[in-house]
This record gives structure tokens, sequence and C-alpha cells, in this order.
């Protein structure tokens, strides 16, 4: 069994990018520049946020954080996007979810820039993505396809299975994992956790790779699964005493695992690193540098 170390991949990656920002500095080119916008405390989101922004200093970056309360009005966001959209040192935007129950969570989405969607969640994108052209991905999908690229695993020709069908992460990763982009190429079944288990036990024991993001501490466990078998683990769940497990029982499933998302420490850093990706290409573009 092999762990594939999101920490590990994320600071290789985040490497590369500040080594190419440097460059571009040094040539007397602007700093890429994000913004986030947070609403509210909540507590997850403050720390993504920061998550974010520590990253993107260590990727070279320039970034801003606009805070609105709790009860900001959807038309009041909807302002502040339309600004930002206007802003040409701004290279990408993010719009931290959830969002309070008042606001049209789609709406918000759907206001950003395509060409600043560095989530890659408008419909704009996500139709690109779907149809093989070039676009911002979904940064946990394209998080997943970065880690697995690190560490060589094979993907083309393999069966995946992913459990889980979000507009975050299954949808996505099911449509890049079957389409020919960097890596791809596989037979993909889709599933959730509404699939009966006998039907979601056939495809899992069959899978190379199995991707599972339900949030459901434990979900699959050894009988699920093949020796030899690629297992990404997405879930991010906190215990009653505290402890951070994933979507997968790991002591029982990792030892039949040629590889294994650990949980923390797997997916998650990889999710930020795809942001910062996607920034310094929405700022490559801004300069005809890609």
């Amino acid at each position: 069994m092999n762990l594939l170390d999101g920490k590990k991949c994320a600071e290789s990656l985040i490497a590369d990018i500040a080594k190419k920002v440097a460059g571009y500095v040094d040539s007397g080119l602007r700093k890429p520049h994000m913004t986030i916008i947070l609403v509210g405390k909540h507590a997850p989101s403050e720390s993504y946020v920061k998550s974010k922004i520590t990253t993107s200093t260590l990727a070279g970056f320039e970034s801003n954080l606009i805070r609105f309360p709790e009860t900001v009005k959807e038309a009041e966001l909807l302002a502040k996007i339309e600004e930002i959209n206007s802003d040409q040192t701004t290279d990408g935007v993010i719009v931290q979810l959830p969002l309070p129950k008042h606001i049209n969570q789609q709406h918000i989405i759907n206001a950003i820039s395509p060409d600043k969607d560095i989530d890659g969640f408008h419909p704009t994108n996500f139709g690109r993505m779907t149809l093989g052209q070039k676009a911002f991905r979904p940064a946990t999908a394209y998080g997943i396809c970065k880690l697995l690229q690190f560490y060589e695993v094979p993907v083309k020709g393999k069966h995946c299975v992913v459990i889980g069908r979000s507009n975050i992460v299954g949808k996505p990763i099911s449509i890049m994992l079957s389409n020919d982009f960097d890596i791809g190429n596989a037979t993909v079944t889709l599933s959730h956790i509404e699939t009966p288990r006998e039907l979601l036990l056939d495809e899992t024991r069959r899978a190379d790779i199995v991707i599972v993001a339900v949030g459901i501490p434990g979900f699959v466990t050894e009988d699920m699964v093949k020796e030899g078998v690629v297992l990404i683990d997405v879930g991010i769940n906190r215990l009653e005493n505290g402890k951070i497990v994933g979507d997968v029982a790991f002591d029982q499933v990792a030892p039949k695992c040629s590889w294994i998302t650990p949980v923390p420490g797997g997916v998650g850093r990889m999710t930020v690193t795809a942001l910062m990706i996607n920034t310094l290409v929405a700022y490559q573009n801004n300069f005809n540098l890609a």
C-alpha cells in the first residue's frame, strides 16, 4: 500500500507555480491576483479561506478578502461581483460556499465572469469541460487528476467507479476521467448513495479506481473493493470525539490498496492547489502568456 500524499504533491506544484510567477514579475509584470468573497462567519469556511490565502502567498500571488455579513442582500453581492468582473487587475474570483439560504447560490455562480471563474463552477466552464474544450475545471476534481498524475497512477483504459454525483466532485471527476484531458480515457461508472448495495458492490469490486465523495464516515469497507485498487477518499467528516475521518474505513481497506489517499492530508490540499493552477492560467490568459 502506498499513500497518495496530497501535501507532498501540493508543495511540489506550488513551488513550480511560484517559480513561474517569479519569472513573470522579473520581466516587469504584476503578480497574479485573486479575490475571495466570504459571507458570514461559518467556521469551516473561515478555515478554507485562510488556507487559500496562505497558499496564494506561497505561490507568489496577491490576494484580497472581501467580507460581507450574513444578512447581505443578493443584489449587493451581485453588484460586487460585477465590479470585480470589470477589474482588469483581478485574475480570479472565488465566492466561498455555502452561502446563506436567502441567497440563490446559482445566481451568484452564474454572475462570475467565466474568464475569472477559478472555481470552475460557471455553466460555461462546466459545459466546455464536458465537451473536452479548454476551461477552468472544478478544483477538487482537478486536484484529484493532478494527484494521480503526480504519482503516475495509470488511468487510461482502467475501470473507475465514482460514488457521489455532486456538481463539485462526482460529476466533474467522472467527466474528466472519461474524457481525453491531461489524464483520462478511463471507463467510468457514476453512482451515488441511492444505488442499491448489490449493484454498487458489483461495480466497486471490479473497479481499478474507486473515488468516493458522499460525506458518510466509513462508507467504503473492505468487502467492497478488490486487491490492488486505487482509492481516492474525498470525504471530510468530524466524529463526536473530534477526529477527522474520510468516507473510507481506512484501517481495514488500506491493506488491499495499491494506492490510497489519507484523510486529512490527501485531496483537501489538492483542491486549494488546483485553485492556484486555475488562477495562474487566468493570469496567463490576461497577458497572452499561455
